[in-house]
């Protein structure tokens, strides 16, 4: 097939690309003090780019208004668990103690953990993996080669760093309701230097425990399922920890957030309502250079036609608010 747009080209790098222009699904910003740009991180698809196999594209910006790329940072290599055709979701970058970690979630649909009727969908391997590099810029080599960072019997995405008021590294990622139904959000302890997980993971909350979905629910001869997606945490100014999650309502993706009770991560989680509606959601926060909480999300949900949306947002102490939609970064 061939190049979507020049900002699929990784051959010809570019500046001056738009969010309007860049097909951009999950998408995840780090701000980068030394360099003074920001990374804008992305899921490289063959169909759609030059990709022989599938990637992670980078595209950096010092204004978030124009950026240069896309750079390939990662790419699926032979010889591991996951399948180099079969995917790469959710890809997001972090710091820590000095070095620079990918999580991205990737495939094998030929390892079939189970079929239909004993499931509701047939379930295959998909986990998310963790990739090092000493830059931002990668290029990535994945860490753990011989299955994901989950219970390779779990079907599992979005997996996110979140380091505890201890200093403990975990990743929080979603169960998939094509395995569960009733999709949920779990965590399990990393090692310290992030290479595989060192305990057993722990229940967070279910899909269904939010009252904007169970509003709309009416009752029906097939299973109601309830999707968990996109989950990324933060703390308010107060110390309150939150949790950024998307599910679906009757017109499409709905960006929305939950509250620890305890401000820690073991729970009870609240449900609040809805951030963003209209096909939207997977988003993530980060801070502008002039101190300024920005959310970046995608709409709508489908590829090619995804594009990353940005809105100013609101630290209220009790949790983040939009302010307005920057329209001025991802308009036309």
């Amino acid at each position: 097939m061939a190049i979507y747009n020049a900002a699929c080209d990784t051959s010809r790098p570019a500046k001056g690309h738009r969010l309007i222009n860049i097909p951009a699904h999950d998408p995840y910003v780090l701000r980068d003090d030394q360099e003074g740009c920001y990374y804008l991180y992305t899921t490289g698809i063959p169909r759609y780019t030059d990709l022989d196999r599938c990637g992670v594209l980078m595209y950096k910006s010092r204004d978030l208004l124009d950026w240069e790329g896309p750079y390939v940072v990662f790419k699926v290599p032979d010889g591991i668990w996951a399948h180099p055709q079969h995917g790469t979701w959710a890809p997001e970058v972090h710091e820590y103690r000095g070095n620079y970690y990918l999580f991205v979630t990737l495939h094998n649909r030929d390892h079939i953990l189970a079929n239909v009727p004993d499931v509701y969908r047939t379930n295959h391997l998909r986990g998310t993996s963790i990739a090092v590099a000493d830059s931002p810029q990668g290029p990535f080599e994945l860490i753990k080669k011989d299955g994901p960072i989950p219970p390779a019997e779990f079907m599992t995405l979005d997996g996110t760093l979140y380091i505890d008021e201890a200093g403990k590294p975990w990743m929080v990622y979603c169960h998939e309701w094509v395995q569960i139904i009733d999709g949920t959000f779990e965590a399990i302890p990393l090692k310290e230097d992030l290479s595989e997980a060192c305990g057993d993971p722990i229940h967070l909350f279910k899909a269904s425990d939010a009252p904007w979905i169970n509003r709309e629910r009416v009752p029906s001869a097939k299973p109601h399922v309830y999707v968990s997606d996109g989950c990324q945490l933060y703390r308010t100014r107060t110390g309150q920890l939150v949790m950024l999650w998307s599910s679906y309502n009757r017109e499409g993706y709905v960006q929305t957030i939950a509250r620890s009770k305890s401000g820690r991560l073991e729970g009870p989680w609240e449900q609040l309502e809805p951030l963003v509606y209209g096909d939207s959601g997977h988003g993530m926060l980060f801070r502008s250079f002039e101190g300024q909480w920005m959310l970046i999300l995608h709409q709508p949900f489908s590829t090619p036609e995804s594009r990353a949306k940005i809105y100013e947002m609101e630290d209220t102490g009790d949790q983040f608010r939009i302010i307005r939609a920057r329209e001025d970064l991802h308009g036309g």
